[in-house]
């Protein structure tokens, strides 16, 4: 496994080893022994949870302001453009995104930890997609920030209007948003 910090050092890709031969492949999407020997992190994983998307559809950009989750994310089954942004106040990355593909292909993940708000876009024709989180999830402290804010000036690779919730649609510019101190 190989562990790369993105432009939030926090915000961290990870890829697999994988194996494989004529038969199909084999690789550990999670082991914690390796996950804190490479990060020095110890997540308490609560909760598994697995979306499925078409085309087009963007989720996010998602977060909790109390009971904040960190994720460790992937997608299972064809390709999305997964999305980070930085809303704890007190960062100097504070209003700063970070970017990642993942596929089924590439088979990378990324570790989301708490204090950032998080969001995906399905660039395959379908995308199954799937998270561990550090706490569960809580609908009454669910936040949303506003997915193309300008001031933040997310590049989502969209030709054309995504497909969201009315949740999604409804979220708030950053500079409204409840974020951490």
């Amino acid at each position: 496994m190989r562990v790369t910090p993105t432009s939030l050092p926090e915000v961290l890709l990870i890829e697999p080893q994988v194996f494989g031969d004529d038969r199909g492949y084999f690789y550990e999407s999670f082991n914690a022994r390796k996950f804190r020997e490479l990060t020095g992190l110890t997540p308490d994983f609560v909760q598994d949870n697995h979306s499925r998307s078409a085309k087009g559809v963007l989720r996010g950009l998602h977060y909790q302001i109390q009971h904040a989750q960190g994720k460790l994310v992937r997608a299972s089954v064809g390709e999305v453009l997964d999305v980070v942004v930085d809303i704890r106040r007190s960062s100097p990355d504070f209003g700063k995104w970070a970017s990642a593909r993942l596929s089924a292909e590439n088979k990378r993940q990324l570790w989301i930890p708490p204090g950032f708000a998080h969001g995906f876009v399905v660039l395959s024709e379908v995308a199954e997609f799937q998270y561990k989180t550090t706490d569960y999830w809580m609908p009454e402290y669910e936040r949303c920030i506003l997915w193309n804010d300008a001031a933040l000036g997310i590049d989502w690779v969209l030709a054309d209007a995504p497909q969201m919730s009315a949740k999604d649609k409804a979220g708030k510019p950053l500079s409204q948003a409840e974020v951490f101190d």
